[in-house]
């Protein structure tokens, strides 16, 4: 096993090593060349007092912690990383996800950047800098990042991704709105875990669709994503060691294959080979109903419409107007066009679609497939241009809207089913991060997990 969070918990209660010690090693990988761009603010010495003062017997025995910034910590303000927000009250109080990761003994090391207002899969942040993903086939090393081309981390939660990836943080608190934490952690060599939205508050953070928010986490193991699961949702997983030959596993070929590429769907079927040698039972299906999301979507989504209804304060207001990212901005902006009788449409189509999807995959204990079609395109190929080609700009805009819609379309799926979904990662060494998804309807959280986990021991062994 990885030496992942619950590794390190587990030599920190038995005396071989010290939080103290590996809060160090943290601080150093925040303050390193890897982490440039990575953190909107940093806690240091609050992390240092913490790792020294919590309780070795604690869950997460005073390691380090990131927090997406969204999410309120106290005494500080939550910009959502963007100039919008930099001049707001500080939090009076802890999100109640950060209240739950601190009583579990985490020590915040600071607030990571995003994507302005989490609309975007991308990673890009012209406000702030973007921070580069992490070629996860290497250890992390800064000197090695300089000799490679810098790639998107994924988005919206870029900075989380990052700080997990360099060794800054052992998990990262953020997001999953239509794939937030699934695609920088297939992006990074990650897990990400988004759980059934229900199961964890999301009060005091900056939200983008109250119907499809969902406050999460990435990881670097499976059994760290229950163990912060199970904190931030306050709920016990039951464990299921039955073994992976005893799951009845599918992969849709509809939708989620399309415009894949060929890295991607190499190494998909390579790992479902894998796991059909190691006894798995896996069917392929063709799931027509997924055919029709793109059909309950066409009067507009759920993400602009409710978000515009936030935003409009701002927008409405010449010189707050003018602080957003355009790209943000102009996407906002489509949800002033939704009327109260297309929202009310969109929820009914939601809802009978959701119960269509159910019935068709009840059968099975869980679904797979590729977190994203594509791997990580390079920052420069997406990220805006100078502004004195038109031309130039309008290809960058281009490639932008191309890339962020395949990456958030395989995993918007889940978030509108209302469904839960863990990204692993399934490259070899000498590849760049891609991500395998398993997922499932609302409330198979405790499937979904466990089949990780089984899934998870069989790729390592390769």
């Amino acid at each position: 096993m990885q030496f992942d969070l619950s590794h390190a918990a587990l030599e920190i209660r038995e005396g071989r090593n010290s939080a103290s010690n590996l809060m160090e090693m943290s601080i150093a990988a925040a303050q390193s060349p890897l982490c440039t761009h990575v953190f909107s603010q940093t806690f240091l010495n609050k992390a240092r007092w913490a790792a020294a003062e919590t309780p070795p017997t604690s869950p997460l025995a005073g390691l380090a912690i990131s927090v997406k910034d969204l999410f309120d910590t106290e005494g500080s303000v939550s910009s959502a990383s963007s100039r919008v927000l930099q001049a707001a009250p500080v939090a009076q109080t802890n999100a109640t996800a950060v209240s739950r990761l601190i009583a579990a003994g985490a020590a915040i090391i600071g607030r990571t950047h995003m994507v302005e207002f989490a609309f975007s899969g991308v990673g890009i942040n012209p406000n702030f800098g973007t921070p580069a993903a992490l070629d996860a086939s290497h250890p992390a090393n800064p000197q090695l990042a300089p000799s490679r081309p810098a790639r998107i981390p994924g988005g919206s939660s870029s900075g989380a991704a990052v700080s997990v990836a360099s060794g800054a943080a052992w998990a990262a608190l953020g997001s999953d709105t239509g794939g937030s934490i699934r695609i920088p952690a297939a992006l990074n060599g990650l897990v990400g875990f988004k759980s059934t939205a229900r199961l964890v508050p999301t009060d005091g953070a900056v939200p983008l669709s109250p119907t499809l928010d969902t406050a999460c986490a990435l990881t670097r193991s499976v059994r760290d994503a229950v163990l912060i699961h199970e904190i931030l949702a306050d709920r016990k997983v039951t464990k299921d060691d039955r073994g992976l030959s005893q799951w009845r596993l599918a992969v849709p070929r509809a939708v989620f294959f399309d415009d894949i590429e060929p890295a991607v769907r190499t190494a998909f079927e390579r790992s479902i080979a894998q796991l059909q040698a190691a006894g798995a039972h896996i069917e392929w299906i063709d799931l027509p109903e997924l055919n029709e999301l793109a059909h309950v979507n066409a009067i507009g989504g759920f993400s602009p419409t409710e978000s515009y209804a936030w935003h409009r304060r701002f927008l409405q207001a010449p010189e707050t107007a003018a602080l957003y990212d355009p790209r943000v901005r102009s996407r906002i902006e489509r949800g002033a066009r939704m009327s109260a009788a297309d929202y009310l449409d969109l929820l009914a189509a939601r809802k009978n679609w959701i119960s269509q999807m159910q019935k068709a995959i009840a059968a099975y204990d869980a679904l797979l497939s590729p977190t994203t079609p594509i791997v990580a395109p390079t920052i420069a190929s997406v990220a805006p241009a100078n502004g004195k080609d038109a031309a130039a700009d309008a290809a960058r805009d281009e490639e932008f809207v191309r890339v962020n819609a395949l990456l958030l379309r395989n995993t918007s799926v889940i978030n509108m089913l209302d469904g839960c979904a863990l990204s692993l990662p399934c490259h070899n060494a000498n590849e760049l991060p891609m991500g395998l998804m398993i997922w499932h309807a609302a409330l198979r959280d405790d499937d979904v997990l466990n089949i990780s986990a089984d899934i998870e021991a069989v790729l390592k062994q390769n």
